[in-house]
């Protein structure tokens, strides 16, 4: 049985009077690929930053690697990795310089051998020095999941990974989460878009008024899409 490396239970958090989040309860296992739908504003993005600790919730609790969260702990940061749809990247920089400024800012070991290794796993490697302003949507997403996993986390999280990519882009960026995932690296997304991300997945579910009301383990695609378009349904009527 696979180790549970996330526990999420009784998860709330408003923002003034507006309740966002009401009772999350999530199990991720190592190794999953769990993506999560939900329509805008259904409160992914604030349930993605909480668990992975760049947010703190109002109630409940939240275990990581076995440990309960209370406060941020650089020992439990560490072991996590942040993707989100705007890159965080520096367009005067090259892809190189950008992957060398983060590696010194993680304290990543052997960092020249580390950016050397991803910019290829990525498939950057040979435009390595051009400054990133001239790259595509996709390419600068490519090279963000590196940033992301430069300090070699245990479990990386994905916020609308897929906005503003073509198909082309989106199918590249499946196949590298497809291999990172192969070699260890756990992930958690969200996405409003069911066309995006669920091939790829090992388990789905639904946000929807700050609870996850569904959950699927592989599954097909059109039973999915018919059940999510319902609980939009019945969220919006």
């Amino acid at each position: 049985m696979s180790e549970k490396i996330l526990v999420a239970k009784d998860i709330t958090k408003s923002f003034g009077r507006f309740q966002v989040l009401n009772g999350i309860n999530l199990t991720i296992k190592r190794g999953d690929r769990y993506i999560l739908f939900g329509s805008n504003g259904a409160g992914k993005t604030t349930l993605v930053k909480i668990l992975s600790t760049i947010l703190p919730a109002d109630s409940g609790e939240l275990t990581l690697f076995g440990k309960k969260i209370e406060r941020r702990s650089k020992d439990i940061k560490a072991m996590i990795g942040f993707m989100s749809h705007e890159p965080y990247l520096y367009n005067e920089l090259s892809a190189r310089e950008n992957l060398n400024f983060y590696a010194s800012l993680y304290s990543v070991k052997d960092k020249k051998e580390r950016v050397e290794s991803l910019l290829k796993e990525v498939g950057l490697y040979h435009r390595s020095h051009d400054k990133i302003g001239s790259f595509s949507r996709g390419m600068k997403q490519r090279l963000s999941l590196a940033r992301a996993i430069l300090h070699a986390p245990d479990i990386i999280f994905l916020d609308e990974p897929y906005a503003g990519l073509d198909i082309r882009a989106q199918e590249i960026l499946n196949d590298l989460i497809i291999r990172l995932n192969q070699k260890g690296k756990t992930f958690f997304f969200i996405t409003h878009d069911i066309g995006k991300g669920f091939e790829i997945a090992k388990r789905s579910g639904v946000l929807s008024k700050g609870r996850i009301v569904y959950e699927v383990e592989g599954g097909e695609k059109k039973a999915f899409s018919e059940k999510y378009r319902e609980i939009i349904r019945e969220e919006t009527g």
